[in-house]
């Protein structure tokens, strides 16, 4: 399972956010994924380095070629505690409509008498 730590740790960086983006569309070489920025390839693939440890990419090797693709089920650790962050605050919404509907019915009880 992913540390949510380090999968959030590795997000909060904008060109790793870019580079997922990319891996999104296709698998990519570091050539290929360094195009667009203004980095060196080394600085790439140590970013890419901090996704691969945080379990969002994987590489596979094709002859000298290293293409990177995302990692299948890499964001299910988020998406579980997002989950529950939704449950809970689903869960709080209900209890405050409860708390308002009876506050509703109290105050139209008193109006009538």
């Amino acid at each position: 399972m992913m540390n949510l730590d380090t999968a959030f740790a590795a997000l909060a960086d904008p060109t790793r956010r870019a580079i997922l983006a990319r891996l999104a569309q296709s698998e990519a070489t570091v050539l290929d994924i360094a195009a667009p920025f203004e980095l060196t390839q080394p600085a790439i693939s140590r970013h890419l380095k901090v996704l691969e440890e945080a379990g969002f990419v994987m590489r596979r090797i094709d002859g000298a070629k290293r293409p990177c693709r995302l990692a299948p089920n890499s964001i299910d650790a988020i998406e579980s505690w997002l989950d529950m962050l939704r449950t809970a605050l689903s869960t709080n919404y209900d209890r405050l409509d409860n708390v308002l509907a009876q506050m509703n019915t109290t105050e139209g009880n008193q109006n009538d008498e």
